[in-house]
């Protein structure tokens, strides 16, 4: 397979064209001007090493070794080699309830962003592992299928706002369903060489479905279920972004949002994992590590990626040998060379 990887540089090309058509009119116009001179056959005669062939060659010559740089910048590649890189880790799904009780601040400085912050720290250590993103609230999607590139499932993390799911609420069960099957295991287990876990980390507020229960399902899978409750049990109101007041309810009063922290646990329970509370420390975010490490390392395979061998050595090269011989071709003649009469030149004694 052939490709440019800068293709854009093509357009240059253009420029050779141009030059061309500017060569043309200068050559006619200097040749006019000799013509008003005198006899055009004295004048060439008065000037016995002037050469008409020379100064075409070279131009040809720089012509050619323009385009071949321009075709280098453009950078051809040629072949393909595809590959599967392994390594040893674990493979992670984090279920993130973005629901608009996550807007409440009873943790700094709100518990969407400071789960954000806790799941940054996480893929800070992580090295060989591959991590996916599952985001719900009254629906779940897949935000990040699983993937070593660390880069951009940081991207995808800042870029979570509630905004992105428009039905309200917290569909758990859903979220870890979603979840199970990015791994590839919703109706058989699929052995991917790694050991699993799914990262859930939710307020449990307004739990809608049987979470318990796609819970135990994850953990007969061999999939275990950490589960982060974020907030506090006190609950907090739910600020309307722009402006200063809060949520209320049909009846006029303010809305408070509260950790439920008993649903998380029995979730983690059946799971097969650890609830721990998100607070302003960092005390969840090193208990999840904690567990995370306790995952036995085995081979897994990343991404097939494609290779591209780069061709544009060959196109500078020959370029820059052009260059060198256009050095050694005067624009005059050279009567020692000239009687190889190379150019089809004859020098007259």
């Amino acid at each position: 397979m052939f490709r440019f990887a800068n293709i854009e540089m093509l357009w240059l090309l253009v420029t050779v064209p141009v030059f061309v058509v500017a060569y043309i009119w200068e050559s006619r116009r200097k040749r006019r001007q000799l013509e008003a001179f005198g006899d055009a056959e004295l004048v060439e005669q008065l000037m016995p090493n002037a050469s008409h062939v020379r100064p075409r060659v070279k131009f040809a010559i720089v012509m050619v070794a323009l385009s071949l740089l321009i075709i280098a910048s453009a950078r051809p590649q040629f072949g393909q080699s595809e590959r599967t890189e392994k390594r040893q880790g674990i493979e992670a799904i984090v279920a993130l309830d973005i629901s608009n009780s996550m807007l409440a601040e009873d943790v700094a400085p709100n518990r969407l962003d400071r789960a954000k912050q806790m799941l940054s720290k996480l893929m800070d250590n992580m090295v060989n592992d591959k991590v996916g993103l599952v985001v719900f609230a009254g629906d779940a999607f897949v935000q990040l299928p699983i993937t070593c590139d660390y880069v951009s499932a940081k991207m995808f993390l800042n870029s979570i706002k509630p905004e992105l799911i428009k039905t309200q609420g917290t569909a758990i069960g859903q979220a870890l369903s979603t979840s199970i099957r990015c791994f590839g295991a919703i109706d058989e287990e699929k052995s991917t060489g790694a050991n699993r876990a799914i990262i859930l980390i939710t307020d449990g507020e307004n739990h809608e479905d049987d979470a318990v229960a796609v819970a135990k399902r994850a953990k007969e899978l061999g999939i275990q279920v950490l589960v982060a409750g974020i907030g506090k049990p006190e609950g907090s109101p739910i600020p309307l972004p722009g402006t200063n007041s809060f949520r209320k309810d049909r009846q006029g009063n303010v809305v408070v949002s509260k950790l439920n922290e008993e649903m998380c646990r029995e979730i983690a329970q059946a799971g097969g994992g650890i609830y721990v509370r998100c607070d302003n420390t960092n005390t969840a975010t090193k208990a999840i590590q904690k567990e995370l490490d306790k995952l036995g390392t085995e081979e897994i395979e990343t991404q097939v990626y494609t290779d591209y061998n780069e061709q544009f050595q060959s196109f500078a090269m020959l370029a820059l040998l052009l260059l060198v011989i256009d050095y050694f071709i005067f624009n005059r003649k050279n009567k020692t060379i000239a009687r190889l009469d190379i150019f089809g030149e004859k020098v007259e004694n």
